[in-house]
Protein backbone atom coordinates (compact mmCIF):
# COMPACT_ATOMS: atom_id res chain seq x y z
CA UNK A 1 0.00 0.00 0.00
CA UNK A 2 1.24 3.24 -1.25
CA UNK A 3 2.70 5.26 1.67
CA UNK A 4 -0.33 8.41 1.57
CA UNK A 5 -2.49 5.90 2.35
CA UNK A 6 -0.89 4.70 5.13
CA UNK A 7 -0.28 7.94 6.56
CA UNK A 8 -4.54 9.08 6.35
CA UNK A 9 -4.71 5.40 8.12
CA UNK A 10 -2.17 6.05 10.92
CA UNK A 11 -3.87 10.01 11.31
CA UNK A 12 -7.47 8.53 11.44
CA UNK A 13 -6.21 5.78 14.25
CA UNK A 14 -4.25 8.45 16.34
CA UNK A 15 -6.89 11.28 15.90
CA UNK A 16 -10.19 9.75 16.02
CA UNK A 17 -9.09 6.32 17.16
CA UNK A 18 -7.47 7.23 20.55
CA UNK A 19 -7.34 10.82 20.20
CA UNK A 20 -3.64 11.51 20.96
CA UNK A 21 -3.39 14.69 23.36
CA UNK A 22 -0.18 16.54 23.12
CA UNK A 23 2.01 15.32 26.81
CA UNK A 24 0.14 11.72 26.45
CA UNK A 25 1.86 8.26 26.29
CA UNK A 26 0.93 5.51 23.92
CA UNK A 27 1.38 2.06 23.56
CA UNK A 28 0.74 0.42 20.35
CA UNK A 29 0.48 -3.41 20.20
CA UNK A 30 1.06 -4.69 16.65
CA UNK A 31 2.10 -7.64 14.32
CA UNK A 32 5.84 -7.72 13.26
CA UNK A 33 4.86 -8.63 9.99
CA UNK A 34 2.94 -4.93 9.97
CA UNK A 35 6.07 -3.20 10.77
CA UNK A 36 6.25 -0.55 8.21
CA UNK A 37 3.10 0.84 9.08
CA UNK A 38 3.70 0.91 12.72
CA UNK A 39 6.51 2.69 11.96
CA UNK A 40 4.22 5.60 9.99
CA UNK A 41 1.71 5.38 13.24
CA UNK A 42 4.57 5.96 15.73
CA UNK A 43 6.69 9.17 13.48
CA UNK A 44 2.98 10.20 13.32
CA UNK A 45 2.33 9.96 17.27
CA UNK A 46 5.44 11.79 18.22
CA UNK A 47 4.72 14.96 15.16
CA UNK A 48 1.10 14.90 17.42
CA UNK A 49 3.46 15.27 20.54
CA UNK A 50 3.24 11.80 22.47
CA UNK A 51 5.83 12.13 25.24
CA UNK A 52 6.37 8.22 24.34
CA UNK A 53 5.39 5.35 22.28
CA UNK A 54 5.87 2.06 23.18
CA UNK A 55 5.35 -0.89 21.23
CA UNK A 56 4.80 -4.23 21.87
CA UNK A 57 5.20 -6.24 19.11
CA UNK A 58 3.75 -10.08 18.21
CA UNK A 59 4.24 -12.68 15.47
CA UNK A 60 2.21 -15.30 14.90
CA UNK A 61 4.81 -17.50 14.36
CA UNK A 62 6.59 -17.11 17.64
CA UNK A 63 2.99 -17.63 19.59
CA UNK A 64 2.79 -20.70 17.51
CA UNK A 65 5.86 -22.27 18.81
CA UNK A 66 5.48 -21.21 22.52
CA UNK A 67 1.76 -23.00 22.20
CA UNK A 68 3.23 -25.78 20.64
CA UNK A 69 6.50 -26.44 23.39
CA UNK A 70 5.73 -24.47 26.30
CA UNK A 71 4.99 -26.39 29.62
CA UNK A 72 1.41 -26.56 30.74
CA UNK A 73 2.17 -24.82 34.28
CA UNK A 74 4.04 -22.30 32.38
CA UNK A 75 0.86 -21.50 30.28
CA UNK A 76 -0.99 -20.90 33.68
CA UNK A 77 1.42 -18.20 34.06
CA UNK A 78 1.38 -14.44 33.02
CA UNK A 79 4.36 -12.26 33.47
CA UNK A 80 4.15 -9.59 36.00
CA UNK A 81 6.25 -7.30 34.58
CA UNK A 82 3.47 -7.87 31.69
CA UNK A 83 1.06 -6.68 34.04
CA UNK A 84 2.86 -3.98 35.35
CA UNK A 85 3.42 -2.35 32.13
CA UNK A 86 0.12 -2.02 30.85
CA UNK A 87 -1.37 -1.19 34.49
CA UNK A 88 1.11 1.65 34.78
CA UNK A 89 0.61 3.18 31.40
CA UNK A 90 -3.43 3.03 32.36
CA UNK A 91 -2.63 4.66 35.82
CA UNK A 92 -0.49 7.47 33.61
CA UNK A 93 -3.28 7.92 31.79
CA UNK A 94 -1.93 6.54 28.74
CA UNK A 95 -3.50 5.79 25.31
CA UNK A 96 -3.57 2.00 23.83
CA UNK A 97 -3.76 1.19 19.51
CA UNK A 98 -3.93 -2.73 19.28
CA UNK A 99 -3.30 -3.42 15.51
CA UNK A 100 -5.41 -6.59 15.22
CA UNK A 101 -4.15 -9.03 12.59
CA UNK A 102 -4.13 -12.66 13.59
CA UNK A 103 -3.71 -15.75 11.39
CA UNK A 104 -7.45 -16.94 12.14
CA UNK A 105 -6.47 -20.58 11.58
CA UNK A 106 -3.04 -19.98 14.10
CA UNK A 107 -3.91 -22.34 16.76
CA UNK A 108 -5.97 -24.79 14.83
CA UNK A 109 -4.12 -28.15 15.62
CA UNK A 110 -3.11 -26.94 19.06
CA UNK A 111 -5.16 -28.59 22.01
CA UNK A 112 -7.76 -25.92 23.15
CA UNK A 113 -7.50 -26.78 26.64
CA UNK A 114 -3.82 -25.36 26.39
CA UNK A 115 -5.30 -21.86 24.83
CA UNK A 116 -8.34 -21.83 27.10
CA UNK A 117 -5.49 -21.54 30.20
CA UNK A 118 -3.39 -19.10 28.80
CA UNK A 119 -6.50 -17.14 27.89
CA UNK A 120 -7.59 -17.61 31.31
CA UNK A 121 -4.19 -17.03 33.01
CA UNK A 122 -4.18 -13.56 30.65
CA UNK A 123 -7.96 -12.67 31.44
CA UNK A 124 -6.69 -12.72 35.31
CA UNK A 125 -3.72 -10.99 35.34
CA UNK A 126 -4.54 -8.45 33.60
CA UNK A 127 -8.43 -7.52 35.12
CA UNK A 128 -7.11 -4.33 36.52
CA UNK A 129 -6.44 -3.05 32.94
CA UNK A 130 -9.18 -4.28 31.82
CA UNK A 131 -11.50 -1.74 34.03
CA UNK A 132 -9.47 1.13 32.79
CA UNK A 133 -10.91 -0.12 29.25
CA UNK A 134 -14.25 -1.32 29.53
CA UNK A 135 -15.23 1.84 31.58
CA UNK A 136 -13.10 3.97 29.56
CA UNK A 137 -11.02 5.59 32.13
CA UNK A 138 -8.66 5.41 29.44
CA UNK A 139 -8.41 6.24 25.77
CA UNK A 140 -8.23 3.13 22.93
CA UNK A 141 -8.92 1.56 20.19
CA UNK A 142 -8.40 -1.62 17.81
CA UNK A 143 -7.78 -1.44 13.95
CA UNK A 144 -6.56 -4.44 11.33
CA UNK A 145 -3.89 -4.15 8.62
CA UNK A 146 -3.44 -6.72 6.30
CA UNK A 147 -1.29 -9.79 7.14
CA UNK A 148 0.10 -12.62 4.71
CA UNK A 149 -2.27 -15.92 6.22
CA UNK A 150 -4.72 -13.65 7.23
CA UNK A 151 -5.00 -12.21 4.22
CA UNK A 152 -5.36 -15.37 2.19
CA UNK A 153 -8.01 -16.95 4.40
CA UNK A 154 -9.76 -14.29 2.75
CA UNK A 155 -8.19 -14.55 -0.99
CA UNK A 156 -7.50 -18.30 -0.94
CA UNK A 157 -6.87 -17.70 -5.08
CA UNK A 158 -4.65 -15.23 -4.90
CA UNK A 159 -0.83 -15.15 -4.33
CA UNK A 160 0.47 -13.79 -1.04
CA UNK A 161 1.29 -10.49 -2.63
CA UNK A 162 -2.25 -10.15 -4.04
CA UNK A 163 -4.12 -11.33 -1.47
CA UNK A 164 -2.36 -8.74 0.70
CA UNK A 165 -3.15 -6.18 -1.72
CA UNK A 166 -6.76 -6.58 -2.14
CA UNK A 167 -7.39 -7.14 1.57
CA UNK A 168 -5.47 -3.74 1.77
CA UNK A 169 -7.70 -2.80 -0.81
CA UNK A 170 -11.29 -3.80 0.97
CA UNK A 171 -9.68 -2.23 4.82
CA UNK A 172 -9.09 1.27 2.95
CA UNK A 173 -12.52 1.39 1.90
CA UNK A 174 -14.17 0.15 4.90
CA UNK A 175 -12.71 2.67 7.14
CA UNK A 176 -13.54 5.22 5.02
CA UNK A 177 -9.63 6.13 4.13
CA UNK A 178 -10.90 6.43 0.90
CA UNK A 179 -12.57 9.43 1.07
CA UNK A 180 -10.50 12.56 0.39
CA UNK A 181 -11.08 13.88 4.40
CA UNK A 182 -11.33 10.19 6.50
CA UNK A 183 -11.47 12.57 9.62
CA UNK A 184 -14.44 14.09 8.69
CA UNK A 185 -15.93 11.12 7.16
CA UNK A 186 -15.82 9.70 10.61
CA UNK A 187 -17.47 12.68 12.06
CA UNK A 188 -20.37 12.49 9.82
CA UNK A 189 -20.31 8.66 10.42
CA UNK A 190 -20.41 8.99 14.74
CA UNK A 191 -23.03 11.48 14.25
CA UNK A 192 -25.33 9.09 12.17
CA UNK A 193 -24.76 6.44 15.06
CA UNK A 194 -25.66 8.86 17.38
CA UNK A 195 -28.65 9.49 16.28
CA UNK A 196 -29.83 6.36 16.11
CA UNK A 197 -28.81 5.15 19.55
CA UNK A 198 -30.09 8.49 21.17
CA UNK A 199 -33.76 7.16 19.57
CA UNK A 200 -33.39 3.60 20.96
CA UNK A 201 -32.38 5.57 24.42
CA UNK A 202 -35.72 7.39 24.62
CA UNK A 203 -37.54 3.74 23.22
CA UNK A 204 -36.18 2.16 26.43
CA UNK A 205 -37.02 -1.39 25.45
CA UNK A 206 -37.95 -3.67 28.07
CA UNK A 207 -36.66 -7.02 25.89
CA UNK A 208 -35.80 -7.60 22.20
CA UNK A 209 -37.02 -10.70 20.29
CA UNK A 210 -34.86 -12.01 17.43
CA UNK A 211 -36.44 -14.02 15.13
CA UNK A 212 -34.38 -15.70 12.38
CA UNK A 213 -33.50 -19.44 10.95
CA UNK A 214 -31.95 -21.30 14.08
CA UNK A 215 -32.81 -17.84 16.61
CA UNK A 216 -35.77 -17.81 17.88
CA UNK A 217 -34.00 -15.63 21.33
CA UNK A 218 -36.34 -13.22 24.15
CA UNK A 219 -33.22 -10.88 25.67
CA UNK A 220 -34.47 -8.61 28.56
CA UNK A 221 -32.57 -5.30 28.80
CA UNK A 222 -31.28 -3.83 32.30
CA UNK A 223 -33.80 -0.64 33.63
CA UNK A 224 -31.71 2.25 32.81
CA UNK A 225 -29.84 0.33 30.11
CA UNK A 226 -27.91 2.83 27.71
CA UNK A 227 -27.33 1.78 23.76
CA UNK A 228 -24.13 3.48 23.04
CA UNK A 229 -22.16 3.19 19.39
CA UNK A 230 -19.56 5.13 17.47
CA UNK A 231 -17.66 7.37 19.68
CA UNK A 232 -17.09 7.64 23.50
CA UNK A 233 -15.70 9.87 25.86
CA UNK A 234 -13.39 8.85 28.57
CA UNK A 235 -13.16 9.99 31.87
CA UNK A 236 -11.07 12.65 31.39
CA UNK A 237 -13.78 14.02 28.72
CA UNK A 238 -11.48 12.79 25.37
CA UNK A 239 -13.74 11.53 22.91
CA UNK A 240 -12.43 8.80 20.80
CA UNK A 241 -13.14 5.72 18.84
CA UNK A 242 -12.77 2.35 20.39
CA UNK A 243 -13.26 0.20 16.97
CA UNK A 244 -12.38 1.49 13.67
CA UNK A 245 -14.39 0.61 11.92
CA UNK A 246 -17.42 0.75 13.51
CA UNK A 247 -21.06 0.18 12.61
CA UNK A 248 -23.18 -0.70 15.69
CA UNK A 249 -25.12 0.57 18.54
CA UNK A 250 -24.63 -1.51 21.18
CA UNK A 251 -26.13 -2.36 25.04
CA UNK A 252 -26.38 -4.60 27.73
CA UNK A 253 -28.50 -7.74 27.86
CA UNK A 254 -30.35 -8.34 31.30
CA UNK A 255 -27.80 -11.70 32.52
CA UNK A 256 -30.52 -13.45 34.79
CA UNK A 257 -33.60 -13.12 32.00
CA UNK A 258 -32.35 -14.50 28.23
CA UNK A 259 -34.47 -17.34 26.59
CA UNK A 260 -34.36 -19.19 23.64
CA UNK A 261 -31.66 -20.48 20.78
CA UNK A 262 -29.28 -18.48 18.85
CA UNK A 263 -27.63 -19.48 15.93
CA UNK A 264 -24.18 -17.91 14.39
CA UNK A 265 -24.29 -16.67 11.10
CA UNK A 266 -20.50 -16.11 10.59
CA UNK A 267 -17.41 -17.73 11.48
CA UNK A 268 -15.75 -16.68 15.20
CA UNK A 269 -12.12 -16.74 15.25
CA UNK A 270 -11.56 -17.21 18.76
CA UNK A 271 -7.42 -17.15 19.78
CA UNK A 272 -6.53 -18.40 16.30
CA UNK A 273 -8.96 -21.15 16.49
CA UNK A 274 -12.04 -21.17 13.94
CA UNK A 275 -15.77 -21.73 15.83
CA UNK A 276 -18.16 -21.84 13.05
CA UNK A 277 -22.30 -22.58 12.48
CA UNK A 278 -22.92 -23.14 16.29
CA UNK A 279 -25.98 -22.66 18.56
CA UNK A 280 -26.66 -21.70 22.05
CA UNK A 281 -29.60 -22.20 24.03
CA UNK A 282 -30.17 -20.13 27.04
CA UNK A 283 -32.41 -20.64 30.28
CA UNK A 284 -32.39 -17.58 33.07
CA UNK A 285 -29.68 -16.21 30.98
CA UNK A 286 -27.45 -18.94 31.45
CA UNK A 287 -26.35 -21.02 28.34
CA UNK A 288 -27.74 -24.75 29.23
CA UNK A 289 -26.99 -26.10 25.82
CA UNK A 290 -24.69 -25.61 22.84
CA UNK A 291 -23.25 -27.84 19.47
CA UNK A 292 -20.94 -26.67 16.82
CA UNK A 293 -20.07 -27.78 13.28
CA UNK A 294 -16.63 -26.50 13.78
CA UNK A 295 -14.34 -26.00 17.27
CA UNK A 296 -17.12 -27.21 19.40
CA UNK A 297 -14.20 -28.19 21.63
CA UNK A 298 -13.15 -24.61 21.85
CA UNK A 299 -16.54 -23.15 22.28
CA UNK A 300 -16.50 -25.42 25.24
CA UNK A 301 -13.48 -24.11 27.21
CA UNK A 302 -15.03 -20.44 26.49
CA UNK A 303 -18.09 -21.33 27.91
CA UNK A 304 -15.83 -22.58 30.68
CA UNK A 305 -14.04 -20.27 31.07
CA UNK A 306 -16.19 -18.64 34.69
CA UNK A 307 -19.63 -18.44 35.38
CA UNK A 308 -19.80 -15.18 33.48
CA UNK A 309 -18.67 -16.64 30.34
CA UNK A 310 -21.92 -18.51 29.60
CA UNK A 311 -24.56 -15.69 30.10
CA UNK A 312 -24.72 -12.38 28.05
CA UNK A 313 -23.14 -9.28 28.45
CA UNK A 314 -23.48 -6.88 24.75
CA UNK A 315 -26.32 -6.85 22.10
CA UNK A 316 -25.36 -4.67 19.25
CA UNK A 317 -27.09 -4.13 15.90
CA UNK A 318 -25.51 -3.77 12.54
CA UNK A 319 -27.79 -3.35 9.64
CA UNK A 320 -26.84 -5.50 6.47
CA UNK A 321 -26.29 -2.69 3.85
CA UNK A 322 -23.45 -2.22 6.31
CA UNK A 323 -20.14 -1.06 4.21
CA UNK A 324 -18.43 -4.63 5.76
CA UNK A 325 -21.34 -6.58 4.59
CA UNK A 326 -21.16 -4.85 1.75
CA UNK A 327 -18.06 -5.78 0.91
CA UNK A 328 -19.25 -9.43 0.40
CA UNK A 329 -16.57 -11.35 2.45
CA UNK A 330 -15.78 -13.19 5.74
CA UNK A 331 -12.75 -11.43 7.56
CA UNK A 332 -12.60 -14.35 10.25
CA UNK A 333 -11.53 -11.35 11.92
CA UNK A 334 -14.25 -10.09 14.85
CA UNK A 335 -13.49 -6.25 13.99
CA UNK A 336 -15.03 -6.48 11.08
CA UNK A 337 -17.12 -9.53 10.79
CA UNK A 338 -19.00 -8.17 13.87
CA UNK A 339 -19.67 -4.47 11.93
CA UNK A 340 -20.92 -6.67 8.98
CA UNK A 341 -23.61 -7.73 11.56
CA UNK A 342 -26.07 -7.59 14.40
CA UNK A 343 -24.10 -9.68 17.66
CA UNK A 344 -23.98 -10.93 21.01
CA UNK A 345 -21.02 -10.88 23.12
CA UNK A 346 -20.27 -14.09 25.36
CA UNK A 347 -18.99 -12.47 29.10
CA UNK A 348 -18.25 -9.16 30.86
CA UNK A 349 -20.80 -6.24 29.93
CA UNK A 350 -19.52 -2.64 29.36
CA UNK A 351 -20.64 -1.07 32.63
CA UNK A 352 -20.48 2.53 30.81
CA UNK A 353 -24.15 0.65 29.06
CA UNK A 354 -25.96 1.37 32.45
CA UNK A 355 -26.92 4.82 34.24
CA UNK A 356 -24.29 4.84 37.08
CA UNK A 357 -22.75 1.67 36.18
CA UNK A 358 -19.16 2.83 35.99
CA UNK A 359 -19.01 4.10 39.49
CA UNK A 360 -21.42 0.71 41.02
CA UNK A 361 -19.85 -1.88 43.35
CA UNK A 362 -19.56 -5.30 41.76
CA UNK A 363 -22.87 -6.63 44.00
CA UNK A 364 -24.72 -3.48 42.60
CA UNK A 365 -23.62 -4.40 38.86
CA UNK A 366 -24.85 -7.54 39.80
CA UNK A 367 -28.02 -6.85 41.20
CA UNK A 368 -29.22 -4.45 38.10
CA UNK A 369 -28.31 -7.64 35.93
CA UNK A 370 -24.93 -6.32 35.04
CA UNK A 371 -22.89 -9.42 33.36
CA UNK A 372 -19.31 -10.22 35.04
CA UNK A 373 -16.50 -12.43 33.33
CA UNK A 374 -13.08 -12.67 32.77
CA UNK A 375 -13.74 -12.64 28.57
CA UNK A 376 -15.97 -10.76 26.24
CA UNK A 377 -16.34 -12.76 23.12
CA UNK A 378 -18.29 -11.19 20.34
CA UNK A 379 -19.97 -13.82 17.71
CA UNK A 380 -22.49 -13.00 14.64
CA UNK A 381 -26.30 -13.82 14.80
CA UNK A 382 -27.36 -11.31 11.96
CA UNK A 383 -28.08 -11.53 8.34
CA UNK A 384 -30.43 -10.44 5.41
CA UNK A 385 -33.64 -12.96 7.08
CA UNK A 386 -33.13 -11.32 10.70
CA UNK A 387 -36.18 -9.80 11.98
CA UNK A 388 -36.46 -7.53 15.44
CA UNK A 389 -39.24 -7.11 17.78
CA UNK A 390 -38.69 -4.44 20.75
CA UNK A 391 -41.33 -4.76 23.53
CA UNK A 392 -41.89 -1.95 25.41
CA UNK A 393 -42.85 -1.82 29.16
CA UNK A 394 -46.60 -1.82 28.60
CA UNK A 395 -46.22 -4.77 26.33
CA UNK A 396 -46.41 -3.15 23.03
CA UNK A 397 -44.69 -4.55 20.47
CA UNK A 398 -43.45 -3.09 17.34
CA UNK A 399 -40.86 -3.85 14.77
CA UNK A 400 -36.89 -2.87 15.38
CA UNK A 401 -35.06 -4.79 12.33
CA UNK A 402 -37.09 -6.47 9.13
CA UNK A 403 -34.79 -8.56 6.65
CA UNK A 404 -31.68 -7.87 8.16
CA UNK A 405 -32.01 -3.93 8.39
CA UNK A 406 -33.69 -1.64 10.23
CA UNK A 407 -37.26 -0.85 10.98
CA UNK A 408 -37.19 1.79 12.73
CA UNK A 409 -36.44 5.66 11.20
CA UNK A 410 -32.87 5.96 13.09
CA UNK A 411 -32.25 8.82 10.97
CA UNK A 412 -34.32 11.12 13.58
CA UNK A 413 -36.41 13.04 10.71
CA UNK A 414 -39.36 11.61 12.05
CA UNK A 415 -38.42 10.76 15.69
Amino acid sequence: MNQEIMKKYAELALVKGVNLQKGQALMINAPIEGADFTKVVVRKAWEMGAKDVHINWVDDELTLLQFEHAPDEELDHYPEWKVLLQNSLAKDGGAVLNIRSTNPDLLKDIDPTRVARANKAAALALKEFRQYTMNDRITWSIISIPTGDWAQKIFPDKSREDAIQSLWEAIVKIVRVDKEDPIAAWDDHNATLATAHDILNKKQYKKLHFKAPGTDLVMELPKGHIWKGGSAVSEKGITFNPNIPTEEVFTMPHKYHVDGTVSSTKPLNYGGSLIDNFSLTLKDGKVVDFKAEQGEDTLKHLLATDEGATRFGEVALVPHESPVSQSGLIFYNTLFDENASCHIALGKAYPTNLEGGSSMTDEELDKHGVNDSLTHVDFMIGSAELDIDGILEDGTTEPVFRNGTWALDITGKNA
